[in-house]
């Protein structure tokens, strides 16, 4: 039962071989780096693959297994993010919505992750990336920028399963196929009714049923609720094929966050995901020019799936009493984030409006008379 739980309380250190700090992940690197001598470490080169893990045995180990006493976890009481800390930290600030926290050891049985993406986006980029957003945007408050400086960027990993599956599918409905048919109408030239005909399409529906396959790589679904949906969802795709096994060398100087949403309820919404390939497949398979889908009842054969981690930067930042978040993709430096307006900016350019308008309809006025 090892290799189902988290990593243990007591952190892995990593300390300088020249000045003993803690050393940190350089983004870009395979390599740990000291922040204060600037020494700089290797990380030892891990096994080539992050295994498949069999999901039928994995979710019913966990159901029934008894808590672990061994991750080091604080919740956010603002948005609920559960984050690994390391053994010296008590107290700091959630990196998913900026809310202070206090470390509060929680025990909790949890799947280890199998692999990660390493950060490739540095801290200097992703805040220039920042504030070239900022820059960009219209009708933004004037002390915005300020304070998105004053909240800073933290780079973090957000938890995530991929899953794959073979899918077999049974399904009932309808082929439509159109034919043309030659109708007669009624038309009223110059007063007299005129008995007229028009060729036009209808379509011959027939009951059809059958059974369909499909294959499934790689399904991702987040594992993170901390997170706007829609702006986490933007920063897709991933380059899973990069994807090296799990080491904690990787983590050093970075949150990690735990999953919210475990690993049977990642599978529901895979499922979701899946249905649309589904019913294309279906809709192929009863061919015709039109398709109706009346049921269709699917197995999931041979499911696997993996625990990764992803790594983002994100900044946090309250303004009028609402909190904001800006997200980078580590990976590839896609940019999403959630912005307030200036009320006052918007009133402005309204009045403006108003007011040129004003101005040309009393010169079209004085013109007229």
């Amino acid at each position: 039962m090892s290799d189902l739980t988290a990593p243990a309380t007591a952190e892995r250190q990593f300390p300088c071989s020249r000045c003993g700090a803690k050393l940190q992940f350089q983004p870009g690197t395979d390599s740990l780096v000291c922040p204060y001598c600037g020494t700089i470490n290797a990380i030892a080169a891990p096994p080539a693959t992050v295994p498949l893990l069999d999901f039928l045995s994995y979710s019913s180990q966990l159901a029934g297994a008894p808590e672990a006493h061994d991750a080091l976890l604080f919740r956010c009481a603002n948005c609920g993010a559960e984050t690994h800390l390391a053994q010296d930290v008590t107290a700091g600030r959630c990196a998913f919505c900026g809310a202070p926290v206090v470390a509060e050891a929680q025990s909790k049985k949890l799947i280890k992750p199998g692999g990660l993406l390493p950060f490739v986006v540095n801290k200097v980029q992703a805040n220039a990336l920042f504030r070239k957003w900022i820059a960009g945007l219209y009708f933004a408050p004037s002390k915005l920028a300020r304070r998105a400086d004053q909240a800073g960027i933290d780079g973090a990993y957000i938890p995530c399963w991929t899953y794959n599956t073979n899918t077999q599918t049974s399904y009932t409905g309808e082929r439509g196929d159109d034919y043309t048919d030659t109708e007669t109408y009624t038309e009223i030239v110059n007063g007299r009714a005129e008995t007229r005909t028009r060729t036009v399409t209808r379509t011959r529906w027939s009951p059809v049923s059958g059974e369909v396959s499909d294959q499934f790589r790689d399904v991702l679904v987040l594992a993170t609720q901390s997170l706007p949906p829609k702006q986490a969802a933007h920063l897709q795709p991933w380059d899973l094929g990069h994807i090296v096994p799990y080491a904690d060398d990787y983590l050093s100087g970075m949150s990690c966050q735990s999953y919210q949403i475990d690993l049977s309820q990642g599978f529901e919404q895979a499922k979701s995901i899946m249905a649309g390939t589904i019913r294309a497949t279906i809709q192929q398979d009863i061919g015709g020019d039109h398709q109706r889908i009346s049921s269709m009842e699917t197995s999931y054969l041979d499911i696997r799936f993996r625990h990764l981690l992803l790594p983002l930067w994100i900044s946090a930042y309250h303004f009028s009493g609402k909190t904001f978040r800006f997200l980078v993709n580590a990976r590839t430096g896609a940019v999403r984030g959630e912005r307030p307006y200036s009320a006052v900016k918007i009133a402005s350019l309204v009045a403006g409006i108003v007011a040129a308008i004003a101005i040309i309809l009393l010169i079209v006025n004085h013109g007229v008379h």
